[in-house]
């Protein structure tokens, strides 16, 4: 979240920002009256408690019982004083955290403006496939090659559910392996994750787990617990460092978890969004840094170019698009997102989301307490966070099979994932 303060300071900014990210902007003002009602009482406060200091030093020279008694009694009556203010203060305070978690990060300056009509196209990396016959969308080549049963996912689990099997299992076990190993090598610690957490940790990293709207809620919470399945292991990386206080020498810290991610998909209907594309369930491994707001744009455009590596290592097509404001989401400061090309998806193929990475400035260390200090100044800061996925399993295999598939049915492996497939082509079953 934002600092009251610099709400308060740059309101007209802030305003505007919300503005351009299609949000209300009236939490701007509550946050700029509960701040000033916050400082009135913390005053106030500080007031009274001093009368208290001053009945005290009275007390060693009052001579009897009964002027001791009066000072007694003018102390209590300044606790109870101060009991009331403080009683207010937190009703002010709780208002004020509210309001201010409704208010979405700032944006970089060089951010589109606009909602996603706006997105920009920074980079290209390949051409579309010319096909020479009719290519089949990933659902019929899952089908005719054994690859998922979505029928049996639902009987098990409801409605985009799904089992994986056969080689369509191993390329999902290859893809992690595959992106673990480049992250690692650049640099980043391998962690596997819970697939639970509790409820403030969500929304520390700027998810609404407490949305009474199920139309617009995506993540699951556990019935008579403060927990809830995760939707990407950002959520569990950035709060693995909740409340903690680095030594600026210890900054860039980079991980790569593995998890398992849940999410309700509210309201996503379609052919667009059937089979493997948007599920409840999928397997992504995500990179996560925590540094210093110096170095947080660089290693944006590094987590960028590691996830342009992966995909460009898969032979893929995709493009990547500079994100705007209207479709930013609230902690994301930048994000850029890698679309692959789709030839099942919509009418003769389109681009479909595959990754995508946010610089969160000091949004959820803000929310999470994530602070450092160093020689260079007194006290502490606030750390910089930034997430980017390596890879989504399931919309990494629909790119794969739909721009891979051959015109005997068969799908060709990406040479970087066949050691641990152990083959180099996904045949028809023999009858």
């Amino acid at each position: 979240m934002l600092d009251a303060g610099f709400i308060c300071d740059n309101a007209d900014a802030v305003k505007l920002n919300c503005k351009n990210r299609g949000v209300s902007d009236v939490a701007v003002d509550r946050v700029i009256a509960f701040e000033q009602k916050r400082k009135e009482l913390e005053r106030t406060r500080g007031e009274t408690a001093a009368k208290k200091n001053e009945i005290s030093k009275k007390f060693p020279t009052a001579k009897t019982a009964e002027e001791k008694q009066a000072l007694k009694d003018q102390g209590a009556a300044v606790d109870k004083e101060v009991g009331v203010i403080d009683a207010e203060l937190k009703i002010v305070k709780d208002d004020l955290t509210l309001n201010l978690l409704q208010i979405p990060n700032m944006t970089h300056p060089a951010a589109p403006v606009g909602g996603e009509d706006a997105n920009k196209v920074v980079a290209q990396f390949g051409e579309p496939r010319a096909f020479d016959f009719k290519p089949k969308d990933h659902v019929d080549l899952c089908e005719a090659l054994d690859l998922a049963d979505f029928e049996a996912g639902t009987k098990v689990a409801g409605q985009k559910f799904y089992f994986l099997k056969n080689e369509a299992a191993l390329l999902e076990i290859a893809l992690v392996q595959y992106a673990m190993q480049t992250a690692v090598k650049a640099g980043y610690t391998p962690i596997i994750t819970p697939d639970l957490a509790r409820v403030e940790v969500l929304e520390g990293i700027g998810f609404m787990p407490r949305d009474p709207n199920p139309d617009t809620r995506q993540v699951y919470t556990v019935a008579d617990t403060d927990l809830c399945l995760i939707a990407t292991a950002e959520i569990t990386l950035g709060g693995m460092h909740r409340d903690r206080i680095f030594d600026e020498a210890e900054l860039p810290k980079r991980y790569v978890g593995l998890s398992h991610c849940f999410r309700t998909e509210a309201g996503a209907a379609g052919r667009d969004t059937r089979g493997l594309y948007r599920v409840h369930q999928f397997t992504k491994v995500e990179m996560f840094a925590f540094c210093t707001p110096e170095t947080s744009d660089a290693i944006h455009e590094e987590i960028r170019a590691l996830e342009e590596k992966i995909f460009q290592g898969l032979g893929l097509c995709f493009h990547v698009i500079d994100t705007a404001t209207g479709d930013l989401g609230g902690p994301a400061y930048r994000k850029y997102d890698l679309e692959a090309w789709m030839p099942g998806r919509g009418t003769g193929g389109a681009y479909g989301e595959i990754t995508s990475t946010s610089n969160c400035t000091d949004f959820q260390a803000r929310r999470l307490g994530i602070r450092y200090k160093g020689k260079g100044f007194k006290g502490t800061k606030f750390a910089h966070t930034l997430n980017g996925t390596a890879v989504a399993c399931t919309r990494a295999l629909v790119a794969i099979l739909e721009n891979y598939q051959q015109a005997d049915g068969s799908v060709v492996i990406p040479e970087v994932l066949r050691p641990w497939v152990g083959k180099d082509k996904i045949e028809p079953r023999k009858a």
